[in-house]
């Protein structure tokens, strides 16, 4: 009986050996709690002003938090791990094409540059978010100086704002996409990861 529980205790440390800890609690529950608010401002839109607002408002308060995260946060949390030049995000896009991309324990090139493409089109769509409420509806934190604003400008930054809502959708859509793609290439699911916190050694 005892060397039957050595033999099990080898074998979840062997087990847990071929598992890193990548991505800290922060990270993940950013990323659901992102992919949730998101999800909520594009489906209600103009029918729920309420909830889109405060949806907006919760994204934006996200995107603070994974912003500082990004520079003061844990080693793959970190901006400065997953930036790459240009020639290796079209490297690696190449290697994608042909089956056999590199495998990186964080994010690889093509991911890392989804993420600041993302940020920089979610902050676009609640800034451009935030002027429409406050022109249009004399509502939010701007109202203070745009209150005066004329409706044209309303106009104007409205087409501004469904634009990047739909881009960013967009880049959800090609994210996906690109996870399948490595999760198959690699035989992981990279899914699973971004519940767990772990990944293949």
């Amino acid at each position: 009986m005892k060397l039957f529980n050595r033999n099990s205790h080898n074998k979840n440390l062997s087990i847990q050996s071929d598992k890193e800890y990548i991505w800290d609690p922060l990270v993940r529950i950013f990323h659901w709690t992102l992919v949730l608010a998101f999800s909520v401002a594009f489906i209600t839109e103009d029918d729920y002003l309420s909830i889109h607002s405060w949806a907006g408002y919760t994204i934006l308060s996200l995107l603070t938090i994974r912003i500082f995260w990004g520079f003061v946060g844990t080693k793959h949390a970190k901006f400065s791990d997953f930036t790459f030049s240009k020639q290796e995000i079209i490297r690696f896009l190449k290697d994608t094409f042909s089956l056999k991309a590199k495998r990186y324990l964080g994010h690889n090139p093509a991911g890392g540059a989804m993420v600041f493409l993302l940020i920089f089109s979610l902050l676009f769509t609640v800034c451009s978010g935030l002027v429409v409420f406050a022109i249009e509806e004399g509502q939010g934190p701007l109202v203070f100086f745009l209150s005066e604003a004329s409706p044209f400008w309303g106009d104007i930054v409205e087409e501004v704002h469904e634009f990047f809502a739909n881009f960013t959708l967009f880049l959800v859509a090609v994210h996906v996409v690109g996870v399948i793609v490595e999760s198959l290439i690699h035989s992981e699911n990279l899914i699973k990861s971004m519940f767990t916190g772990n990944k293949r050694c």
